[in-house]
């Protein structure tokens, strides 16, 4: 380790608030005692507030103002940021190895009590989400360099609408996780327009000398949700959607992704939805069919004529 990796390891320990020997810092850090006691003195000269006693019950400990210091994180600070970097890696992020090195730190430096507690807190959360696809790992990291960098990337991108990969010049703007899938947004030099990229359907990139600017406060997620959503704004073309019934399915409804942005009023039993009439039409269906009779439609009544064509059309297809 590099001295300053010592020296904040050294830190770390003292953020304890205990006192603590030249002799359990060198061996909980594998040091020469002589090497802690170089360390302390650059840390005394340097401001940190260190108070050495001598004597048998002596050691090092800090002033509490500085254990204060926005520098060190308390237990809850440290348990958050474990339980954070727990759900990056069930979604998939793309720089685990450095995250693991960081949530190592976190867990290393401190005291028995405060290990006790971090780890009860770590065993009793528990995510569960689909596992990513390890190869999207370089291409995410080369898209968040260009991001960074405001370099232009050449990709081989296969869309669910072409049968063949096509090569394009992306200027990636920003990077998206939505429904478990990676996305990046980015202005497209073949379309001459912004558009979204779903990573795992890059099959190559590389980065090239094209540098981009960014549009100023461009924000990646709201314009990947409003490719997603039609305009509410103008209410031409939109009808009401109202349905009824068990709470916890109406809170599941209301909790949708798609449905969730519509929701126009909400009680206990039942809730209505301003939606686009062929959106009711074309998707509601198939969004309300897997609660059965926990929902009920009450309006629009061609609802529950297309709800019906839809389940005979299942019948049809498994008599087959």
């Amino acid at each position: 380790m590099t001295k300053i990796d010592n020296m904040m390891n050294i830190l770390w320990m003292l953020n304890s608030g205990r006192r603590i020997t030249a002799k359990q810092i060198s061996e909980k850090l594998e040091m020469n005692i002589r090497t802690v006691y170089r360390y302390m003195d650059a840390l005394s000269a340097s401001g940190v507030p260190i108070i050495s006693d001598t004597g048998h019950h002596g050691g090092y400990i800090l002033l509490n103002t500085f254990i204060k210091s926005p520098l060190l994180f308390d237990v809850e600070e440290q348990t958050t940021l474990l339980h954070a970097a727990v759900f990056a890696k069930e979604a998939g992020y793309f720089s685990g190895e450095a995250l693991d090195r960081a949530t190592s730190k976190l867990k290393m430096y401190t005291n028995p009590e405060q290990e006790r507690m971090i780890k009860q807190h770590v065993e009793g959360l528990e995510v569960i989400n689909p596992i990513g696809d390890p190869s999207m790992e370089p291409i995410l990291k080369t898209l968040e360099q260009s991001v960074v960098s405001e370099s232009a990337v050449e990709i081989e991108y296969h869309s669910n609408r072409e049968e063949q990969s096509q090569c394009r010049i992306v200027d990636p703007y920003g990077i998206v996780y939505w429904n478990n899938n990676w996305y990046v947004v980015a202005f497209c030099h073949l379309r001459d327009e912004i558009r979204s990229f779903r990573v795992g359907r890059i099959r190559r990139i590389i980065q090239t000398e094209m540098t981009f600017n960014r549009p100023t406060n461009f924000s990646a997620g709201e314009f990947f949700m409003k490719s997603l959503l039609p305009e509410v704004e103008n209410k031409q073309g939109f009808m009401p959607l109202v349905v009824e019934g068990e709470t916890s399915a109406l809170d599941n409804l209301c909790q949708h992704w798609f449905l969730g942005y519509y929701v126009k009023e909400r009680t206990p039993k039942k809730v209505t939805f301003l939606l686009e009439k062929k959106a009711i039409h074309t998707y509601v269906p198939y969004l309300l069919l897997p609660y059965g009779k926990s929902v009920q439609v009450i309006e629009p009544i061609s609802l529950k004529q297309k709800l019906i064509e839809v389940l005979y059309e299942l019948i049809d297809y498994y008599q087959v």
